[in-house]
């Protein structure tokens, strides 16, 4: 029995299933857990999100900002992007289970001490109060308000938290740092459109996971969302986003053991030549 934690798949449904037989996966005994963005620029939205509701009972996700925008591309919020790829599965006959499924899911998870979500944590943030911020943006998900908030979604600020944050701001500050975070400030401003090497932060910004004194620093997260990253297991973190999609690997941490599997992208999951 194990559980597999894997790092963005974003549609590279190939490499998802060569890592699954690369770590012997029994659904029968074994757990998937997913770190966000299990959909959009590989080929393979549809089928993975297949995967993901026939094996539900065997699998935990977090959302990433990706599923996000697949669920508002799907209710004509916004038009589908340059480099979108989530076409198949907005046109499947099944869509409307497998997005009604992926709407159900949370933002941030915790079992057998270890938290996973797809982004960050802000520095003033425990974990307990994390999940209940979490919670918040869930609940209106999953509500019949649930299009008026994706409506409203998308945006940069406010940029900072802060308790007294109300309505639509409150809610999208959560849902940017939990599915959009990478750098910030010592005192928890976030900066959005960096998303490159550690070497290029810009001034007076940091990792999240690097803020001094950050509140969550005694609990271990799993989370993905940074490419440039790479994998790192420093800080009570592990960050397991390995780029599959441009031409990396896609990884595995096995949680009891803390062994790291990890398979190269397949070209069948590349749907036309992807510019970074």
């Amino acid at each position: 029995m194990a559980t597999y934690v894997i790092g963005d798949v974003q549609g590279c449904f190939h490499a998802f299933k060569d890592l699954l037989a690369a770590v012997d996966f029994n659904k029968s005994v074994d757990t998937v857990w997913l770190v966000g963005d299990m959909v959009n620029r590989g080929s393979g939205s549809l089928a993975m999100l297949r995967w993901c509701y026939e094996h539900k009972d065997h699998v935990r996700v977090v959302l990433g900002n990706h599923d996000l925008h697949a669920l508002v591309v799907a209710n004509g919020v916004v038009k589908a992007r340059k480099g979108d790829t989530i076409g198949p599965l907005l046109e499947a006959d099944d869509s409307d289970v497998l997005l009604d499924w992926l709407r159900h899911q949370p933002l941030m998870v915790q079992s057998d001490g270890f938290v996973m979500l797809h982004a960050g944590l802000l520095p003033q943030w425990t974990v307990e109060k994390a999940l209940g911020y979490a919670a918040e943006v869930e609940a209106v998900l999953q509500s019949d308000n649930w299009i008026a908030f994706l409506e409203q979604m998308y945006g940069n600020k406010p940029a900072e938290w802060h308790d007294d944050l109300t309505g639509m701001d409150r809610l999208r500050v959560i849902t940017n740092t939990l599915t959009r975070l990478r750098i910030c400030s010592a005192e928890g401003k976030m900066e959005f459109k960096f998303k490159g090497e550690l070497t290029d932060i810009p001034a007076g910004y940091m990792p999240w996971f690097d803020v001094p004194d950050r509140l969550s620093k005694d609990t271990t997260i799993l989370f993905g969302h940074w490419s440039a990253l790479g994998l790192q297991h420093r800080n009570n973190v592990h960050a397991l986003d390995t780029g599959c999609l441009w031409g990396g690997n896609l990884t595995a941490l096995t949680l009891e053991t803390k062994a790291i599997t990890q398979v190269p992208c397949n070209q069948l999951d590349q749907p036309i030549e992807i510019k970074r």
